[in-house]
């Protein structure tokens, strides 16, 4: 989980961090595009991909990207290796385990990382995607290195103040669906994404 309070916690390799509200019209077809071109970008330099999901069972706020691992998987997404679902999750404790795997079995591999983070309170409920890493766990002041050459943020509470706290009573009311609008993006931009759709 990171804070998008300031940009600090993302590091991007270029200036374009797109914002997208699932409740706006044509929400979910614009996501998809956008992720899809992302990911087309990194065709010619990648083999295959792995979806990151970041983040704890055993925190509402945290839980976005463990939703969204198991949601792809009941999905029966194709042409992908998800890490990190409900029952087996990638958080602060595993992440330098699962870096490791990741340098052994997938080191041509693209990295899309998906996690949550606080924000502004009108942006809550939104979401983030770009190019260029997280550092998980930065929010709650936990040193973890960069990860991902995409990636996607959930909004799930408001940031600054108790992070820690707050991730703990954030709403699932406000996480399930948010999960639900990224997992679905994410299928159809896989499935739009030609050197994935290929293999």
């Amino acid at each position: 989980m990171y804070s998008s309070t300031t940009h600090t916690n993302i590091i991007p390799s270029s200036s374009t961090i797109t914002t997208i509200n699932p409740n706006e019209p044509a929400a979910l077809s614009i996501f998809a595009d956008i992720l899809a071109g992302l990911l087309n970008d990194l065709g010619h330099t990648c083999s295959e991909l792995v979806i990151l999901c970041i983040g704890s069972d055993r925190s509402t706020g945290d839980s976005l990207g463990p939703l969204v691992g198991s949601m792809l998987e009941d999905l029966h997404l194709q042409n992908a290796v998800i890490l990190g679902t409900l029952s087996q999750p990638v958080h602060a404790l595993n992440l330098k385990e699962t870096r490791l795997s990741l340098e052994e079995k997938y080191n041509t591999a693209a990295v899309l990382a998906v996690d949550a983070c606080l924000g502004q309170k009108h942006k809550i409920g939104c979401l983030e995607v770009g190019k260029g890493s997280l550092q998980p766990g930065a929010a709650v002041k936990k040193r973890i290195p960069p990860v991902g050459d995409i990636y996607i943020t959930g909004i799930v509470n408001v940031g600054g103040f108790m992070e820690l706290m707050v991730l703990q009573s954030t709403r699932l009311g406000v996480v399930i669906p948010l999960a639900q609008f990224i997992g679905r993006g994410i299928f159809l931009a896989v499935s739009m994404t030609g050197w994935l759709s290929q293999r």
